[in-house]
């Protein structure tokens, strides 16, 4: 797999995902079941870090590949919904292979 823009932003969206998941159904449980908030603080400051590296990740791939506006507010959105940057990878790549069967 070549590091284009789409695929930096395919891998960096699958780790911003993963992360949101890991937050919200392993860390706050265990937060609120176990009494354990550090748990929250940890995977809380690596999704920030994460999300904040999706979003510059975001405006490299739009300034690189010249994105429609749509892909921007949609992987823009995808980022506050679980499992939504799993979704957004998925209608990705058909696109990717649309245009690929077109060209």
């Amino acid at each position: 797999m070549s590091l284009s823009p789409i695929n930096v932003f395919r891998i960096t969206g699958f780790i911003e995902g993963t992360s949101l998941v890991i937050l919200l159904f392993i860390a706050m449980p265990i937060k609120y079941i176990a009494n354990h908030p550090e748990v929250v603080t940890i995977v809380g400051s690596l999704h920030g870090a994460f999300f904040c590296l999706y979003l510059l990740v975001i405006a490299y791939t739009t300034l690189s590949t010249r994105w429609h506006w749509k892909w921007v507010v949609g992987s823009i959105i995808v980022a506050f919904i679980p499992f939504g940057n799993y979704i957004l990878d998925v209608r990705l790549q058909k696109s990717m292979q649309e245009k690929q069967v077109i060209a």
